[in-house]
């Protein structure tokens, strides 16, 4: 959150959020003034000599302020929602003013984008959840809000000089934003010039993203995406998924469920509609019809389900592959299925790990570093932290930002114990510290900061690390604003360095401890050598298991005479 503060320049400057006085000021008549000729206002000068104590909070409560500006007499603002990770706020951005002289706070308009002061400071221009709006900028301006009507504007657009414009801003924010100041020790002049001369035999934005993608290239990063633009694709159809798989059964000329996805019902991105209350859908059973048209297996079976993502889809099931005797059920279908088998997954490895460890260790896996692998971490490091082990399986991990958190939660050590009045087993202070010895595995697909954590597991002495060499790409990306067709280039700027000075990581990734390979044959069997490993290193350290203490005798405080 914000503050919003006013910095007098001049040391006999009046603050201007003075103490309001409930005195009534008496007002006297002043004699008529012949007004004289404004002179122009010479260049003012700042007096730096005490000029940081010289702030003046504005009378406003602290919030995510942005945009701020200002016009004669008034404060003129947006106030942000609040960010949460992984999930919306639930309050809209506004537009605000603040009057200077009956210090009250109005909203202008709300929910609100960005906004622009007219150059007399009496308009404001702000884009709204309809389109974009003028209003006096004045307290009480909502009232005077009037629609701007952009029907009669078309844009006629130049490719060519376009795509000339995204490759030189392209090279530029690399000049000006990359992480090492000497382009790894490249020509960066020289490299815009050879790739320069493709430019005239650009035809389409995908074009023109390939030669600035081998141009970033040259720096040899592994961070170096350009994305998006002006492609102009059409939308793809969205079809009806029931969170299940089927298989052709020859003998009728039916589809059968074959596999139905268990889920978490209670998580949105868990859904898996043929679980839900009320559903009575079973594997085995046969497909007879989808919202009542007949379905046979001469065709593809989600040719019946697409576009009719939007809406309830009835499908008729029965134990035999004819319409006598079947049922009719009604589901909300999702549109993808990934995580619902990205659960189905994770769920074989944890029964895995509790039937090779007799249920004494525990399984997390974590997808990524963002929102959804921090979720999951919380969501299963809590419920094991009785566990006598921990795997923490970094296979896949996409990267993300968040892998320090779970470093810091991981290297907990417990510094004393907290006893309630019936508790037998205390809790850790610090609160949440696992006892147990831990490992991690990674794989080729662990990036990004998905390098990052595995590499610092070992660092924190958290375990040693199975499976195979990670990635390696670690240099951190921003993206400072789209490009002029609303394409996408991130700039590696910021690059991780060990505790003794030394660059690591990037261009080679991290290599385990001990190496496995999740060969085909293995997997395709059914098995998992990597995971096998891992809780069979583990069953060796938990061979006398890390406990707390036990309670202490309960303290007599009498005083014996």
């Amino acid at each position: 959150m914000t503050q919003i503060y006013a910095l007098a320049l001049k040391k006999d400057t009046k603050n201007p959020f003075p103490i309001e006085s409930d005195e009534v000021a008496v007002t006297e008549e002043k004699p008529a003034v012949t007004p004289t000729p404004i002179a122009t206002p010479a260049a003012e000068k700042i007096d730096f000599d005490g000029i940081e104590s010289r702030a003046a909070k504005a009378p406003v409560a602290a919030d995510n302020y942005s945009g701020l500006s200002a016009n004669k007499g008034n404060l003129i603002y947006n106030v942000q929602p609040p960010f949460y990770y992984g999930r919306a706020a639930e309050t809209s951005p506004s537009l605000r003013i603040f009057s200077l002289k009956d210090r009250k706070e109005s909203v202008l308009v709300s929910p609100s984008g960005g906004f622009t002061l007219s150059n007399d400071g009496n308009k404001i221009m702000t884009a709204t959840s309809g389109g974009f709006a003028i209003l006096d900028a004045s307290p009480g301006g909502e009232r005077s809000r009037k629609p701007v009507s952009v029907g009669g504007l078309s844009v006629e657009i130049d490719p060519v000089a376009e795509w000339n414009q995204i490759f030189n801003e392209v090279w530029r924010r690399y000049r000006d934003w990359f992480y090492a100041g000497n382009m790894h020790g490249f020509d960066w002049v020289k490299i815009r010039e050879d790739y320069k001369k493709w430019l005239p035999y650009v035809a389409h934005r995908s074009d023109l993203n390939y030669i600035i993608s081998e141009m970033c290239a040259e720096l040899t990063v592994q961070h170096a995406y350009i994305d998006g633009g002006d492609y102009n694709t059409p939308p793809r159809v969205r079809v009806a998924l029931p969170g299940a798989r089927f298989e052709v059964d020859k003998a009728s000329g039916r589809y059968k469920i074959s596999k139905i996805f268990g889920g978490q019902n209670e998580e949105d991105i868990y859904r898996s509609p043929l679980t839900e209350v009320g559903s009575d859908a079973k594997v085995g059973d046969y497909v007879i019809a989808i919202n009542g048209e007949n379905v046979t297996a001469d065709r593809d079976i989600y040719s019946y389900l697409r576009g009719k993502a939007d809406s309830a889809v009835s499908i008729t099931l029965n134990s035999s592959p004819t319409a006598q005797g079947s049922r009719t059920i009604t589901f909300k279908p999702v549109t993808n299925e990934s995580d619902l088998i990205y659960l189905d997954w994770i769920e074989a490895n944890r029964r895995r790990v509790d039937q090779m460890s007799g249920g004494r260790l525990g399984y997390i896996h974590v997808p990524d570093m963002g929102a959804p692998g921090l979720r999951e971490f919380i969501k299963w490091y809590y419920p094991q932290l009785n566990k006598e082990g921990m795997v923490i399986d970094v296979r896949a991990n996409g990267g993300g930002n968040v892998s320090r958190m779970l470093i810091e939660r991981l290297r907990r050590k417990v510094l004393g114990v907290n006893y309630r009045r019936a508790d037998e087993e205390g809790g850790t202070y610090p609160d949440g510290a696992f006892l147990g010895p831990m490992v991690a595995i990674l794989n080729e697909n662990s990036a990004s900061d998905g390098d990052i954590f595995p590499y610092m597991f070992r660092e924190a002495g958290l375990g040693p690390l199975i499976g195979k060499r990670s990635w390696g790409g670690v240099v951190g990306i921003t993206n400072r604003g789209n490009l002029i067709d609303g394409g996408v280039v991130n700039v590696p700027e910021s690059a991780l360095a060990n505790a003794r000075g030394e660059y690591i990581i990037e261009g080679y990734g991290v290599d385990p401890d001990i190496e496995v390979e999740n060969d085909p044959r293995s997997v395709i069997a059914g098995g998992d050598p990597q995971l096998e490993r891992a809780v069979n290193e583990l069953m060796k350290k938990i061979v006398t298991p890390v406990k707390l203490p036990k309670r202490p005798a309960d303290p007599v405080k009498v005083q014996k005479n």
